[in-house]
């Protein structure tokens, strides 16, 4: 095998991994990868605010808007005024939602942050650079992501050419 297909067997090991996470974490939870992150992200401090959790997650505020819009559907977190600023509402985990994150398998971007921080300077400074040319290479540099490990879904454009709804 020459480097070109070892390359691209790394990348599909890469989405191979995610995919395969995403489904057990559906099976088991019950959610997508980026449900969950935004879950834990509310219980980190016991509360958050949609605008807090967009800039964590590096996605703009319409994705977190119907994150949240959904986790409220299934029961897994609830809004509250804040008490500190009446104008600002927190979101905060129901039952449902912290059990849901107690009972989520480990994160497949956990494995990896730990790994990854063990590693040197310079490897961890040659590791991103890597990975930047590879999504460059992939014309993705400018895709909207956050910092979780997940496959995503495929949304098919709007028929009234209307910008299509992330359904995560």
């Amino acid at each position: 095998m020459d480097r070109t297909d070892e390359s691209l067997v790394a990348i599909r090991r890469i989405m191979r991994a995610t995919e395969l996470f995403g489904r057990r974490l559906a099976q088991e939870a019950g959610l997508t990868a980026v449900q969950l992150r935004v879950l834990q992200i509310v219980a980190e401090q016991g509360h958050a605010t949609p605008t807090e959790i967009a800039m964590r997650m590096g996605v703009t505020q319409a994705t977190v808007s119907a994150l949240i819009k959904k986790l409220e559907k299934f029961g897994m977190l609830e809004r509250k005024r804040s008490e500190v600023d009446r104008r600002q509402t927190n979101l905060h985990l129901t039952d449902l939602g912290r059990d849901k994150v107690k009972g989520a398998p480990d994160a497949l971007q956990q494995r990896y942050v730990q790994q990854f921080e063990a590693l040197e300077d310079w490897e961890q400074a040659m590791t991103v650079a890597i990975l930047e040319r590879v999504a460059s290479m992939l014309d993705a540099e400018k895709l909207d992501a956050s910092p979780v490990l997940s496959v995503g879904e495929i949304v098919p454009p709007q028929p009234d050419g209307a910008a299509p709804v992330n359904k995560d």
